[in-house]
């Protein structure tokens, strides 16, 4: 990939040099089990999955440089670096997010004119370059940027406090809570390692796509490209990366309906039936086809999911929202017809977007009277419809576990592993493990913390509270783990939670906003980190320098992410208003707020309950139950190999980001997973073996460098009007937004009021 000599010569002669000497058979009974089967003489040499030999190098070198003090370095000023932006254009809109995949490349050439120019030397006996740049200090540089990239959940209760209820509060509480909210989840994820990394069977597809890029990048051998010719992998990344980069400036800036590609409102602009069954911006989508590798992979890249769970969730989506959605919208269900099919907005009873400041009084307490003249809160179709989906994936969830994986749960709790370990398995076996008493110091150091937050400052949040949502957290991580590490989908709990606070402690939003944070982030970081787990565990990364690297990085993140809050807070005029000049409008806030209000502060009771609009909803708890039994009991009496494949936890979540994403999002999703991960992998299995992972790998990196490319240079200069009224004002940039789907048009426009005479 390099045009310099020395770079070309590390590929091609230190790599092949490092294969001659550990391509040989590891010793098996250095890491033979003692509790496996004695009568197994020989293990397998490499993974018996063959997504996870086509990405994964199944050898090790555990002389190989990895914790340097390069690698600390470049990764703590990526932790640093890359939180702090995210965390200033989270704020905005529109926004940009710098994943750890720009780390990743980037770091590639710093750390490569690192390797050639800095001089050996060492200080306090550490070298400042230890040799050529190894895959391993590659990894733990992209773990440490990417393991806090993203906004801190709990960023948004503090901006959501000071926006919404006139509370700010000096910086101990706002890192207590941001720490604890965090860190807990860490404690969490690496106890349940036993479960969800070693054993073979929990791949966690999208780490495939990682370590493809890594192994691509440093021409690591893979035991599972065969003998193939054609492309090198190197070769083939470049390409798909130059043309994914040059080819999203069409759709992402040039013509933007190439993205959207509502095709067939275009011909009927006006007919609204029409326009939301096929739009794309507030329809169904059944146009199906966008040309955005950006919406493609909105829900996650199609390439790095098995065909039998993009199967799932294509059938969950047609199922719930192209069958099921517009029958309760066309018979005025839940007075639908006067709202959008689709929309990410509540709306009150004359259809307009719900003015929550009319039912609060002294800014935190809910008033009952002025509910009373107002209006009840309206959800459009979909949101109705993802709501009662959350509720069916939870029991789902635990039925579904219990009946296909309670046996191994079961032996794990026994004994670290169930199945035979495969090559990864025992080569990691090799290094030193984490002490368990280290998650256990940083759980009781984190849970101290939040009890601190919640009882030294005014959250209306008792201890008991946060012990319930931590359980919650705790019985969930693993069978959602399960499934993620199978299916790459993940089932929140961000709905339920708000559910069961709701009930529990009415009418206290901070309450809410804390319980839901410590209920569904705890589980969600925990996977978060397993994940970087695994990942360390495919490219032989040392257990405790991932441990570190984890550790340090999550810390540095949140504190960078709190203080750049701060300053824009402090800083920028009209922050989070409306008409904020710089687009600094906090979407996220917004509807973090407005959730507060809903569940929180008006509650579910007024929702949900017997004789309130939306209590249908609550069956979906029954459905979410009864349905994998069905399943499982037609499986055992038909043995309907069909049957197995049906997973309806993924179902059910599968289809979770619904709103704010369409179904375009799935259905695109859908028809790219069906032909790589079905039609060439069955049919040209050798090629999607040696390319289908460095394809995704190079599909997602052009976009997020063109992404900022575009955002940085065309979009953010000048208040976005740069080309405003020159390149971009023209029809292809328009068609897609100038119709009933772009203007999110109802089929009923409100003549008054409309809903019950009396809800409350």
């Amino acid at each position: 990939m390099s045009s310099t000599p020395y770079i070309e010569s590390y590929d091609a002669d230190a790599e092949k040099q490092k294969q001659e000497v550990h391509l040989q058979q590891v010793p098996i009974a250095e890491f033979e089990d003692p509790n496996l089967d004695p009568n197994v003489e020989l293990l397998e040499d490499d993974s018996p999955y063959p997504e996870v030999r086509s990405a994964v190098a199944n050898t090790d070198d555990p002389d190989m440089p990895c914790a340097t003090f390069r690698a600390w370095f470049i990764g703590i000023i990526w932790a640093i670096i890359i939180p702090g932006l995210n965390q200033f254009f989270f704020f905005r809109f529109p926004s940009v997010t710098i994943t750890g995949v720009v780390a990743q490349l980037i770091t590639f050439p710093i750390v490569r004119l690192w390797a050639r120019f800095v001089p050996g030397v060492k200080i306090f006996g550490v070298s400042l370059n230890p040799g050529p740049f190894t895959v391993k200090e590659h990894v733990l540089i992209t773990i440490m940027a990417s393991v806090g990239y993203q906004s801190a959940y709990a960023t948004d209760i503090i901006a959501v406090q000071r926006v919404y209820y006139n509370q700010t509060y000096n910086f101990s509480y706002q890192w207590l809570l941001v720490m604890s909210t965090q860190l807990i989840g860490f404690s969490i994820g690496g106890i349940a390692r036993r479960f969800l990394v070693n054993p073979p069977s929990m791949i966690w597809p999208a780490n495939l796509v990682t370590c493809a890029l890594f192994n691509t990048l440093h021409s690591q051998y893979y035991a599972g490209v065969g003998t193939r010719g054609g492309l090198s992998r190197e070769r083939f990344f470049f390409y798909c990366f130059l043309g994914s980069f040059c080819w999203y400036f069409v759709p992402g800036y040039l013509f933007q309906a190439l993205s959207y590609f509502n095709w067939i409102c275009w011909i009927a602009p006006n007919n609204i039936p029409v326009n939301q069954l096929f739009g794309t911006v507030s329809g169904l989508a059944m146009s199906v086809i966008s040309f955005d590798w950006s919406q493609i992979a909105y829900t996650g890249s199609p390439l790095a999911t098995p065909w039998w769970a993009e199967a799932n969730i294509a059938f969950g989506m047609v199922l719930f929202f192209w069958i099921l959605t517009p029958v309760l919208y066309y018979t005025n269900t839940w007075y639908a017809k006067y709202m959008p099919i689709s929309s990410d907005h509540s709306f009150d009873n004359t259809g307009a977007i719900y003015n929550v400041t009319r039912i609060i009084i002294n800014n935190t307490q809910f008033n009952q009277e002025a509910y009373e003249h107002y209006s009840p809160l309206f959800l459009p179709t979909t949101f109705a419809i993802s709501y009662g989906l959350s509720f069916a994936s939870i029991t789902a969830t635990i039925t579904h576990t219990f009946l296909y994986y309670r046996k191994q749960i079961w032996t794990q709790a026994r004994r670290s592993m169930s199945e035979q370990p495969d090559i990864h398995a025992r080569l990691m076996s090799k290094y030193a493990q984490v002490p368990e008493w280290w998650y256990g110091c940083i759980f009781v150091s984190m849970f101290v913390f939040g009890v601190l937050c919640i009882e030294l400052w005014p959250t209306d949040m008792p201890v008991w509270a946060l012990i319930l949502g931590l359980i919650i957290s705790f019985i969930y991580v693993i069978p959602i783990g399960m499934i993620q590490a199978i299916t790459n989908q993940q089932v929140g709990l961000n709905v339920i939670t708000e559910l069961i606070i709701g009930y529990a402690l009415p009418g206290r939003p901070i309450a809410m906003m804390m319980f839901k944070t410590w209920g569904y982030i705890t589980m969600a970081q925990a996977l978060q980190f397993t994940s970087d787990f695994k990942l360390g565990h495919y490219m032989k990364v040392p257990p405790r320098p991932m441990f570190w690297s984890q550790l340090i990085a999550t810390i540095v993140a949140g504190t960078v992410q709190l203080g750049v809050q701060a300053w824009m807070f402090t800083n920028i005029q009209d922050m989070c208003s409306t008409t904020q000049d710089n687009g600094f409008t906090c979407p996220s806030t917004q509807v973090f707020g407005t959730a507060s209000i809903i569940w929180g502060l008006i509650g579910p009771a007024r929702q949900f309950s017997q004789g309130q609009i939306y209590y249908p909803l609550l069956f979906f708890f029954i459905v979410g139950f009864v349905t994998p039994v069905c399943t499982w009991l037609l499986q055992k009496r038909f043995h309907n190999v069909i049957l197995k494949y049906l997973n309806w936890p993924v179902i059910f979540s599968g289809t979770g980001l619904i709103p704010p994403a369409t179904p375009l999002n799935y259905v695109s999703w859908a028809i790219v997973g069906f032909i790589f991960n079905y039609v060439i992998r069955r049919r040209h299995f050798s090629w999607w073996t040696k390319y289908n992972y460095v394809l995704s790998a190079a599909l997602d990196s052009g976009v997020a460098v063109s992404t900022i490319l575009i955002f940085f240079a065309l979009e953010f200069p000048d208040r976005g009007l740069v080309g405003k009224n020159t390149i971009q004002a023209w029809w292809g940039n328009n068609v897609h937004v100038n119709n009933a789907d772009g203007n999110k048009l109802p089929l009923l426009v409100a003549n008054g009021t409309f809903g019950p005479t009396v809800w409350h």
